[in-house]
């Protein structure tokens, strides 16, 4: 039997990977709104101005490049979100459909890791950004006593958060929508006089392979980097809710802050070399200095609540995978351990790494092509799929889903392979270990060509494991609906 239970609105959500019951399912698509705008209109998204025009390209490609990989991995997550429409489950229980109901745990690793990684990526950077705003504002940015409160405080907001869970995350997201929306709208009005227009301008085109390798590094930083908790947000829409508006509210949610954020952040980065620079060590800190003092405060805890709304996004959902790896705890009780983790790993960053983002990208990079792969296997799944879920076989591995779906599983295992091979990691410079990947840039030029650093694999791992789906997984899809 599949596992149902009345979730409610309590003020702790009881449903863990249970089906949402009917008479709870009562979300409109364009709830949908809400969670996806809070958690992607921080300022952080003017940080990655930074990053893209660091491969070298002008200010026309950067700005193509980040509207349709911004827009275009949003959409992608809206596909997957139909499937929390039609089964009311999370992601990675839904998955067990196209891996088997002991296959999805391949990818539900790489699920987990995925979410861990970033929602510790977030509370670094508000811990990061509290210490250089306070270092503005007159004090001891370096105290390691601030550091170790910002990052109590951080954390707690975070697991408190996500132990509350749905209902409390989609009140509290509409209302950090307004309050960060407000002050990033203030914090543009007051940097614009820092454009200067004529050195944007100036900027030189970059090669094709530049402009390749910019536009997957937007995907997986914005869309890419949701996609495996896409269908949780969804599970409490209705049954009969249309599933181009659950797509529409979806990409439209996290699409329409990242786009117009990252520009402006194209229009400052490529205004001031050293600001371009200062980004790379602390994103959100960098910002702060072109404010003037008044506004700081205010800054600060904007910036604060918009990292804390998108690590709470993802801690949440890392707690439902952990559940759907066959770890029998309650869901609240998985998300303080995902807390946990979270809070040890801030620590490690804060106060002893010399560098993140480099371990951040190579992290970006090496859980990104398994999980573009796992992306395309199961966006095939999911358009292929005519009728709702068995809500039965979700949970039973003698149902029609089976224990292991051989073919999605090795289509993964291969692509990734075959992705990785294609990639190059930023870290690999200061890690030597990590220098394992690109053993396939002979067949394109080798490690100095220009495609080199376009992480063509995540492209490849992403499509070969559609196609393959797609046509492959056809008949034994038509069999389970049958």
């Amino acid at each position: 039997m599949s596992e149902k239970i009345a979730a409610g609105p309590a003020l702790i959500e009881r449903a863990g990977i249970e089906i949402i019951p009917e008479s709870d399912r009562t979300a409109k698509p364009r709830d949908l709104f809400w969670p996806w705008f809070a958690a992607n209109v921080s300022v952080f998204g003017m940080s990655y101005g930074s990053f893209v025009l660091g491969f070298g390209i002008s200010f026309w490609q950067a700005t193509l490049v980040s509207v349709i990989g911004i827009v275009v991995s949003f959409a992608l997550c809206g596909l997957i979100a139909i499937a929390g429409k039609r089964g009311s489950a999370p992601t990675m229980v839904l998955s067990r459909a196209a891996f088997g109901v002991h296959g999805q745990k391949v990818p539900g690793i790489v699920s987990w890791l995925t979410s861990i990684g970033w929602e510790t990526f977030l509370a670094i950077m508000a811990v990061l950004a509290t210490a250089t705003v306070i270092t503005q504002l007159g004090g001891d940015g370096d105290s390691i006593a601030l550091k170790i409160i910002a990052t109590v405080v951080v954390a707690a907001l975070i697991v408190a958060a996500s132990v509350l869970g749905y209902h409390t995350i989609m009140k509290m997201q509409s209302v950090l929508t307004w309050i960060t929306g407000a002050v990033t709208i203030l914090y543009v009005i007051l940097t614009i006089p820092h454009i200067d227009f004529v050195a944007v301008m100036a900027l030189p085109d970059g090669n094709i392979g530049a402009v390749i390798g910019a536009l997957v590094m937007v995907m997986t930083g914005f869309g890419l980097g949701w996609i495996n908790i896409a269908a949780d947000w969804s599970r409490y829409q209705k049954r009969t809710a249309s599933d181009g508006a659950i797509v529409f509210w979806n990409t439209f949610g996290g699409a329409i802050a990242p786009v117009l954020l990252v520009v402006f952040g194209l229009l400052l980065a490529g205004s001031d070399q050293e600001l371009m620079d200062a980004v790379g060590a602390d994103p959100i800190g960098a910002l702060a200095t072109l404010l003037p003092i008044w506004v700081l405060v205010p800054f600060l805890l904007t910036a604060v609540l918009a990292l804390v709304s998108g690590a709470v996004l993802g801690i949440y959902s890392s707690g439902l995978t952990l559940i759907s790896l066959g770890i029998r705890i309650p869901r609240p009780s998985a998300a303080a351990i995902d807390g946990v983790i979270l809070t040890l790993g801030t620590i490690w960053v804060v106060f002893f790494a010399t560098d993140f983002l480099g371990p951040f990208q190579s992290f970006l990079i090496t859980l990104g092509v398994p999980l573009a792969s796992w992306a395309g296997i199961l966006i095939a799944d999911i358009l292929r799929r005519k009728k709702h879920y068995d809500e039965d076989a979700l949970f039973d591995a003698k149902g029609r889903y089976g224990a292991w779906d051989w073919t999605s599983i090795i289509t993964m295992v291969v692509a990734s392979v075959i992705g990785w091979g294609f990639v190059v990691n930023n870290f690999a410079a200061e890690a030597a270990w990590n220098n394992w990947q690109g053993y396939l840039l002979f067949l394109i030029g080798g490690r100095d060509g220009e495609w080199a650093y376009a992480n063509l694999g995540v492209f490849f791992a992403l499509v070969l494991s559609f196609l393959v789906t797609w046509f492959a997984r056809a008949a034994t899809i038509r069999r389970q609906e049958a």
